[in-house]
C-alpha cells in the first residue's frame, strides 16, 4: 500500500523576509499593458466568493471572461452559507490585534501544516477585502461610534471577525455578485449558468479550455481561452451527510487530477463543533449554526452520565463545561477541530444529551440574563429561527444541541504561490485549493481566503502567466477539446447503460457511512485500510449495478447525481489512502495511534512536515505521492496548546 515519492515540489515562494515576499513578487511579475489585456481571454469556473471576484476583476481590468456557473445563478452558490464573519487584521478594537498575529494565529490554527509565506500573504491582504466591500455596500454590522463590528472567532483572543448578522457569506456575494454582474453588462463577461464542468482542455501542456454539460439540454459543451480558473470549492459531500449543499462536489478538481493536476493533502477535512444533531436515515445534508454563536453561548453535558433531567432543571453544579474546564484560557472558543473531537469524547464517554446520546447543549442562558434576550436577537436572530424551525425547540428558552458534522475542506489541488497547479496556466482558489488552511481552518478565514484569491491574488499571477508563455490562439475545434468531449460524452453514456438495481443515493449513502466510520472524527490504521477495500467494492457495485434513469441529451438530475458519485468513489480511496500514509495526527486529521497522554493531536514534525501531493498514474496504476517540505522561519514550530 505504500507509496513512493518520486519528487519534491517546487512553491516557487520568492526570497527575503516574509513581510517583503508578496510586494517584491508583485512587482518582479510581468505585466499585460492595459490595452492587450482585451487580446486575452480567460476560463473561470465556478461563481462563488473566489469565482465570482476573480471574474469580476479580470474583466474590470480589461480581460475577456467566460464564466462557468452550477447554479441558475451566481446568487446561488454555496458560499451564502458562510454565517458568522471574515476575518481581517484592522484591529478595530484596538486589542492587540495585527497583521502578524492573524498570520500566526492562522498557522498555529492549522497544526502547522500549512506554507508560511501563502498565509502571510493572506493576513497582509486581509484588510483590504474589508474595504472593497465596504466600497461595494457590504452591510458589515457596525458598533455606537459608526465603526465596523468585530466579534471573536475560534483559535484567537482577539475579536477581528467582520459580520452581517448571521449572513455574512451572502452578503459578501452579493457584492461580488453585483460587480460580476456590471461586467456582463459591459459584454466583458460572458455568463454561462447550468454548467457542470466535466473536463480540464490541455494543448501543448498548458490549460486551455474546459469541457462542460449543460444541466438543461444535456448537451456537451466547450469553451476555450488562455488560461482557466477552477473555483469549484470542497468535497466534503464524499461523506454524504455534510453542512454543504447538496450540489457541492469534487468533480472538476477530480477531472483536472486525472489531466495532471497534484491533489494535495486529501485527507485534511474539516469536522465543525456546531452542527444540528442526526435526526434519522431520511436526512439528505445537515445544517450549520454558526461558530460565532459559541461567543455567547456555553457548552456543556450534565456531570452524571445517568442524569436524564430536561437541561433547565440540571443546576450549574451538575453542569460540566468541559471545554472551558479543559482549556481556559480559550474556553469555547478552542478551533473547530479541538471543539469537535472533544465533543465526541463526551457523547463516546456516556454524556452526550438528546434521544441519541450523540450531542451536546450549546447554552445561551447567561448570555441572555446578562444583556437581555433582545441584545441576543439582534446578534443572531435568524440563527436562532432557523434552529427553531428545524427542531421545533426554542434557543431562547431551552439550550441548542449540536454535535460534529464534516464542514470545510482543507485538501485540494495542490498550487504553488502563484496559485498556480501542475498544469500549467491552470490556477486554483479558495476552497478547491490546499494552500492556506493548513489541517485545520479557522473559522471566518473561508471567505477571506476566497475573497483574497479573487480580488487581489489572482489577478497579478494570471497576468503574469500571460505575459510570460506563448499562446497561440486555439479554438474549441481543436483535437483536444474533440477528445476531452468524446471522453465526457463516453463516460456519461457508460453509466446510463448499467441499468442495474441500485439508486445513487442508497450508494452514495453507503459511500458516506465508510467514510464517516473509517475516515470521519478519528482514523486507524486498521479501520482505514478498512475504508479503501470497501470502497472498491463499493465502486464495483457502482459499475455493475447502478440505476439511472433517463436519457442523457436532456434535463437529467439523476444523472448529474451518478457522475459526481463516481468521482467521489474514486476520491473516497485517495483520502483513506492519503490518511493512511501521514502516521501522525495533526489539525483535522486525527489518528488514534497518535495522540498525546491528554488525548490530544501528536505531530511528527520529522516525518511528516510537508505537503503531500497525489499525481493519478491511471486506473491500474497506484497513484504517486510526493511531498512538499515545510519550513517555519517566521512561527516557531511547537506543539498546538490552547489551555
Amino acid at each position: 500500500m505504500s507509496v513512493v515519492s518520486e519528487t519534491t515540489l517546487d512553491a516557487k515562494v520568492p526570497s527575503g523576509p516574509i513581510e517583503d515576499k508578496w510586494e517584491k513578487h508583485r512587482f518582479d511579475m510581468k505585466l499585460v499593458a492595459p490595452n492587450n489585456k482585451r487580446k486575452f481571454d480567460i476560463v473561470v469556473v465556478g461563481t462563488g466568493l473566489a469565482g465570482a471576484s476573480a471574474a469580476a476583476t479580470l474583466a474590470e481590468l480589461g480581460y475577456n471572461v467566460t464564466s462557468l456557473c452550477i447554479q441558475d445563478s451566481p446568487r446561488r452558490a454555496h458560499s451564502i452559507a458562510a454565517q458568522g464573519g471574515i476575518n481581517a487584521a484592522k484591529n478595530y478594537p484596538n486589542d492587540g490585534d495585527s497583521v502578524k498575529r492573524l498570520f500566526y494565529d492562522t498557522v498555529k490554527g492549522g497544526d502547522y501544516r500549512s506554507r508560511e509565506a501563502n498565509v502571510y500573504r493572506l493576513a497582509q491582504v486581509s484588510g483590504s477585502i474589508i474595504d472593497q466591500c465596504v466600497a461595494q455596500g457590504v452591510p458589515f454590522a457596525r458598533e455606537y461610534g459608526g465603526l465596523l463590528a468585530n466579534r471573536t472567532f475560534g483559535g484567537a483572543q482577539v475579536s477581528r471577525t467582520f459580520y452581517a448578522r448571521g449572513q455574512t457569506g451572502q452578503q459578501l456575494l452579493l457584492g461580488a455578485y453585483g460587480s460580476l454582474m456590471r461586467q456582463v453588462g459591459h459584454g466583458k463577461v460572458k455568463m454561462f449558468p447550468r454548467r457542470e464542468m466535466l473536463d480540464v482542455v490541455v494543448v501543448d501542456g498548458v490549460a486551455r479550455g474546459v469541457v462542460a454539460r449543460n444541466l438543461v439540454t444535456g448537451e456537451i459543451e466547450s469553451y476555450a481561452g488562455h488560461a482557466v480558473l477552477l473555483c469549484t470549492g470542497g468535497y466534503g459531500n464524499a461523506y454524504y451527510l455534510s453542512t454543504n449543499a447538496k450540489g457541492c462536489n469534487v468533480t472538476a478538481a477530480w477531472r483536472a487530477y486525472k489531466r495532471g493536476a497534484y491533489f494535495a493533502n486529501p485527507c485534511y477535512t474539516q469536522i465543525h463543533p456546531t452542527c444540528i444533531p442526526v435526526s434519522g436515515d431520511y436526512q439528505s445534508k445537515l445544517t450549520l449554526m454558526s461558530e460565532s454563536l459559541r461567543n455567547d453561548g456555553r457548552v456543556w453535558v450534565p456531570k452524571d452520565a445517568d442524569d436524564k433531567r430536561k437541561p433547565r432543571e440540571i443546576p450549574e453544579e451538575d453542569r460540566d463545561y468541559y471545554l472551558e474546564r479543559r482549556y481556559p484560557a480559550f474556553g469555547n472558543m478552542v478551533p473547530r477541530d479541538v471543539a469537535s473531537r472533544a465533543a465526541k469524547e463526551r457523547c463516546d464517554a456516556g454524556y452526550g444529551v438528546g434521544s441519541t446520546g450523540k450531542s451536546v447543549y450549546l447554552d445561551f442562558k447567561d448570555a441572555i440574563a446578562r444583556d437581555g434576550e433582545d441584545v441576543i436577537r439582534q446578534k443572531y436572530g435568524n440563527l436562532f429561527h432557523m434552529y427553531q424551525k428545524i427542531t421545533d425547540e426554542d434557543p431562547y428558552h431551552a439550550p441548542m444541541r449540536i454535535y460534529p458534522a464534516v464542514h470545510y475542506t482543507m485538501g485540494g489541488l495542490w498550487v504553488d504561490y502563484n496559485l498556480e497547479s501542475t498544469i500549467p496556466g491552470m490556477f486554483v482558489l479558495g476552497e478547491a485549493n490546499f494552500s492556506d488552511h493548513g489541517a485545520n481552518r479557522l473559522g471566518a478565514s473561508a471567505l477571506m481566503q476566497g475573497l483574497a484569491d479573487g480580488y487581489f491574488v489572482a489577478p497579478y499571477t494570471v497576468g503574469n502567466h500571460l505575459a510570460s508563455v506563448k499562446l497561440p490562439r486555439v479554438t474549441t475545434h481543436h483535437p483536444a477539446f474533440q477528445e476531452a468531449v468524446v471522453d465526457a460524452r463516453n463516460h456519461t453514456e457508460a453509466m446510463l447503460k448499467i441499468n442495474g438495481n441500485r439508486s445513487v443515493d442508497s450508494i452514495h449513502r453507503e459511500l458516506g457511512h465508510i467514510m464517516w466510520d473509517h475516515c470521519g472524527m478519528s482514523r486507524s490504521d486498521a479501520g482505514l485500510r478498512e475504508a479503501i477495500e470497501k470502497i472498491r467494492t463499493l465502486r464495483e457495485e457502482f459499475w455493475q449495478n447502478l440505476k439511472v434513469l433517463g436519457a442523457g441529451e436532456t434535463l437529467n438530475q439523476n444523472l448529474e447525481h451518478a457522475g459526481r458519485l463516481a468521482d467521489f468513489l474514486e476520491f473516497g480511496e485517495l483520502l483513506a489512502k492519503d490518511a493512511l500514509e501521514r502516521e501522525e495526527s495533526c489539525g483535522g486529521h486525527f489518528r488514534e495511534e497518535y495522540q498525546t497522554g491528554e488525548n490530544e493531536a501528536r505531530r511528527d514534525d520529522e516525518n511528516f512536515c510537508h505537503v503531500a501531493a497525489w499525481q493519478y498514474n491511471g486506473e491500474a496504476s497506484e497513484p504517486t505521492r510526493h511531498t512538499e517540505p515545510l519550513s517555519f522561519e517566521t512561527v516557531k514550530l511547537t506543539q498546538r496548546s490552547y489551555k
